[in-house]
């Protein structure tokens, strides 16, 4: 089956969802017209389809390798890259000052949910190197800037980050790499780091690590850790690739999924490193990263959960089983009442999650464009829940893709269960699912919920004003919006942030939900008769599940502490 970029998906959301107007209008994206978006779309769009999409199977099939120190990468993956670096994709949100094209983050993320939902393995590098633009756009000094920069928008080198340890996951602060001032301005970095997604690549001249270490000054914990530019090999007089540097690839992971993108332990033995940021500081550098890939992310979701929905329709109209239920049937399975179900949840859910991802880098672009503290809140706190909601979203609808072949699903030959094995680790990368919830309900509650509760009025008032049109669906909106209101509240009261955190990944369930029922909402009374009907079936049969996830979050700690470690072990 041929995959089909959703370019008019994101041309409807564009104009009628996520009021991505408001960014046009801004000086600073004041050339992202509408002709002008539409145009990249489509070429990115072509590229999904034609470039990308016939390299996920031979990814899987044909796993990244490790030959005599060497990364081997799939068939045609060079070929892809090249592409994806020829044609500018890599560096679309990067400043033009540097070789970027300087697009809003709105425009970005629809091109990585395009890339991700053909190719998810090969996308990962890309995603990667422009996470490590912005952080070098951010705290490099001008110096690193001008040799880095434009070599890794125009995709010579690529960009990886360097967090977890052996012993330092998501306790990064545990880590024992360590930083040696060499008297040049330059730093010895020793230490390991394991899960370098493409840690290394065979397709391009140099790939550039950001390394968190210690220097011997730091502090325990992450106060003391800073961050260091560590390449592959040393740039020479000229900037370009030059010598090795002390470090190596010591193993890849052999992957549930995404066999097509090496994943490494990398060994750093004194290897040369420049400071990134303040001394000390590498943490808020780091982050710049991450919160760029976590949106990242959250289009992965996306788009493998796209790419599995058109897998399992195009399977469904062609498989021939059992006798159909309705009149003028194709006596395809798509007839049964369970399949279509699968179907349109899959869909609708789709849409749901690509709007709040939408949502969210409107709000970077605003809060970019503009400075305006409230846009940069609002993004602040839809990252986590874009992240999280739109990859478990992905996993939910490439297993039910499984469920909608049968047998067959579970036979490697079908592709569908490749969607599902790639998928998973989404809700693991840049901070588990988890770990979003647990920041929603702590850090972007801080501002005692002024900036969920806007959210959450500004439902309420599009709601109230589609009453007209959609009463019962408006209604229903209404009320979620305000049962998800009183939750937050609550939440807000919680002193006890233990009590928080035992509800925190329901609570960011039902704010998923609800945001996703408000865009349907509003695709129902921006589109056609269709876009009522999914409007529809999201709003009466998903939009419930809220009820039961903030009834869950309100419950607190105490319960799940009065169950011992005896208890679970009994």
């Amino acid at each position: 089956m041929s995959y089909r970029a959703p370019v008019k998906e994101y041309q409807f959301i564009f104009d009628h969802i996520v009021d991505f107007d408001k960014v046009r209008a801004t000086d600073l994206f004041s050339e992202a017209t509408s002709d002008l978006t539409d145009a990249i779309l489509t070429e990115a769009g072509r590229v999904a389809e034609d470039v990308l999409a016939p390299l996920n199977r031979v990814g899987d099939l044909n796993p990244a390798r490790l030959e005599n120190g060497v990364v081997r990468t799939p068939p045609g993956f060079a070929e892809g890259y090249k592409a994806l670096a020829e044609g500018g994709w890599i560096g679309t949100a990067a400043d033009p000052e540097y070789g970027g094209m300087g697009l809003p983050m709105a425009v970005t993320t629809a091109i990585n949910e395009m890339m991700s939902g053909s190719c998810l393995s090969l996308q990962l590098n890309p995603l990667l190197t422009q996470g490590q633009i912005e952080a070098l756009e951010h705290h490099a000094s001008d110096e690193i800037k001008a040799t880095y920069l434009p070599k890794l928008i125009s995709g010579e080198w690529s960009g990886t980050m360097n967090l977890t340890e052996p012993q330092a996951g998501s306790d990064v602060g545990a880590l024992r790499s360590k930083a040696e001032p060499n008297g040049d301005g330059t730093y010895a970095i020793t230490g390991q780091k394991i899960y370098i997604t493409w840690g290394d690549a065979d397709f391009v001249d140099n790939v550039c690590h950001l390394v968190l270490a210690r220097l011997p000054d730091g502090a325990p914990g992450t106060k003391g850790i800073s961050l260091f530019l560590v390449p592959k090999k040393l740039p020479d007089d000229n900037g370009n690739a030059g010598v090795s540097n002390s470090l190596k690839v010591v193993s890849l992971e052999h992957k549930m999924g995404i066999h097509g993108s090496p994943t490494a332990v990398m060994q750093y033995d004194g290897a040369t490193g420049w400071l990134v940021g303040q001394e000390h500081d590498g943490m808020a550098a780091m982050f710049t990263m991450m919160n760029n890939a976590r949106l990242g992310v959250a289009a992965q979701g996306v788009g493998v959960g796209d790419g599995a929905y058109q897998h399992a329709l195009a399977y469904s109209m062609d498989r021939q089983q059992g006798r159909s239920m309705i009149q003028n049937g194709t006596g395809a399975i798509i007839d049964h009442a369970d399949v279509r179900r699968m179907l349109t949840t899959m869909k609708a859910d789709v849409f749901a999650a690509r709007a709040i991802s939408a949502a969210c880098a409107v709000a970077i672009d605003m809060g970019r464009a503009t400075g305006d503290q409230a846009w940069q809140s609002r993004a602040a706190f839809l990252t986590p829940i874009a992240k999280a909601f739109s990859t478990d979203t992905g996993i939910q609808i490439t297993q039910t893709g499984v469920l909608v072949h049968g047998g067959m699903g579970f036979i490697e030959e079908t592709g569908a269960a490749q969607y599902y094995r790639d998928v998973m680790i989404t809700s693991i990368y840049e901070g588990t699912n988890g770990i979003q919830a647990m920041d929603l309900v702590a850090r972007k509650l801080m501002d005692g919920g002024e900036t969920a509760f806007t959210l959450i009025s500004e439902i309420e008032d599009h709601a109230e004003a589609a009453r007209g049109r959609f009463p019962e669906l408006a209604e229903a909106v209404w009320q979620a919006a305000e049962t998800l209101r009183e939750t937050t509240e609550w939440m807000v009261e919680q002193k006890d942030y233990n009590d928080r955190f035992a509800g925190a990944v329901p609570y960011l369930r039902a704010f998923g939900r609800v945001l996703g029922a408000h865009y349907h909402l509003k695709a129902a009374m921006a589109g056609d008769a269709s876009r009522a009907k999914w409007a529809a079936f999201y709003i009466k049969r998903l939009l419930p599940e809220h009820a039961a996830c903030l009834a869950h979050a309100r419950e607190g700690a105490d319960a799940l502490y009065a169950l011992s470690p005896d208890d679970l072990a009994a």
